[in-house]
């Protein structure tokens, strides 16, 4: 005999599921993050006095063998970004075999001398803001370690350094068109929407893919939050610098953004005084958009893929090294030249790296003196 269940209880089992999904979402932590026009809108109460990595400064020069208070945080610092093992757990402060193979493989990754100790140039990049994915994951570094890149090439094949996900994974073949959304909560306003654009159009610009905007976040193919400290990822913010920023790996399409940072929308670092906690917000959307796509760190400093990038400081530009690495994955836009996107030009970003699109005025104020020098 079958059992008739009463319409009253199939609607109070559906609202209360309806109520604890509603639930589950609240709890997880959004912000509308702190985006200011320019860096000299940015208030002094919101400048930190120390940033997350900070304390590591004290271990200057420390070496295998010793034992120095809090050496356990610096271990935790590189078993987060994969140079040890995560199923190693109760770090010690003894500078032990752990802490000195991460550290020499950390000094190979960033092309620093490979001296096994907590010299000043390996410090000062490990304090360095920086992309909270990984450099190696399960064991394989995702980074072309210790090879040096010439930036003055324009060949598109040489050595290349950049790298992938385990797998290689990548948006389907026939998927070209992806869309995107921002996290409804966060309520962007347009001029970072307009941000993203740009970034977006970086990536466009060279490989097959297009991107647009759409309203609906629940079927975007890449979704765009804004969140801060623990947000249910196993990816937790850190508060000012640190980890500024992380993505997924294809199909996943989530890119979230520490909302405790001090977001910069012009990225004019040069008109204004040096503030340490300032971070270029198209600057790390174009970074984080290339692991979207399926691209790991690079070695190479000077490539949007590099995991680190000082405060107040942009660098958005594509190189080299990039563009070939996401054409290896989508192949190249049609109408892409290397001879004209990489032709230096006069104007630099904030960080001193060479423009690729400023190579266009100079090949349009080309294409105008060109019948004057004839005559």
């Amino acid at each position: 005999m079958k059992r008739i269940i009463p319409s009253s209880s199939i609607i109070i089992v559906v609202q209360s599921s309806f109520l604890l999904l509603l639930l589950l979402f609240s709890l997880t932590p959004t912000t509308s993050a702190h985006f200011f026009p320019n860096i000299s809108s940015i208030p002094k109460s919101l400048i930190p006095n120390k940033t997350s990595w900070d304390a590591f400064n004290q271990f200057l020069g420390c070496h295998t063998g010793q034992k120095v208070d809090g050496l356990a945080k610096l271990k935790q610092y590189f078993q987060r970004f994969g140079y040890i093992n995560t199923s190693l757990l109760n770090f010690t402060d003894d500078f032990d075999d752990y802490l000195g193979t991460a550290l020499k493989t950390y000094q190979r990754n960033f092309n620093l001398n490979e001296t096994g100790e907590l010299d000043a140039p390996t410090l000062q990049h490990i304090t360095r803001p920086r992309c909270g994915n990984p450099d190696i994951v399960n064991g394989t570094t995702s980074m072309n370690s210790g090879k040096v890149a010439n930036a003055n090439s324009l060949r598109p094949h040489t050595v290349a350094h950049y790298s992938f996900f385990p797998g290689m994974p990548r948006w389907p073949a026939g998927k070209t068109d992806l869309t995107y959304a921002f996290l409804p909560e966060n309520q962007v306003e347009d001029v970072v929407r307009r941000v993203f654009a740009n970034a977006f159009d970086r990536w466009s610009e060279v490989t097959t893919l297009n991107f647009t905007e759409t309203a609906s976040f629940s079927l975007a193919d890449i979704k765009i939050g804004i969140f801060s400290g623990d947000h249910g990822d196993g990816e937790p913010f850190d508060g000012v610098l640190g980890t500024l920023a992380h993505a997924f790996s294809p199909p996943s399409g989530r890119l979230h953004l520490d909302g405790d940072e001090n977001w910069v929308i012009d990225g004019d670092f040069l008109s204004a005084p040096s503030l340490a906690s300032a971070v270029d917000l198209e600057s790390v959307a174009v970074h984080e958009i290339g692991h979207l796509l399926g691209l790991g760190h690079s070695s190479v400093g000077e490539a949007i893929m590099y995991p680190s990038i000082g405060s107040a400081t942009r660098k958005v530009e594509l190189t080299k090294d990039d563009i070939q690495g996401i054409q290896m994955l989508y192949g190249s836009n049609p109408n892409f030249n290397w001879s004209t996107t990489l032709t230096p030009s006069n104007e630099r970003d904030s960080n001193g790296s060479w423009g690729l699109k400023s190579s266009r005025i100079l090949l349009i104020a080309g294409l105008f003196l060109l019948p004057i020098i004839l005559l």
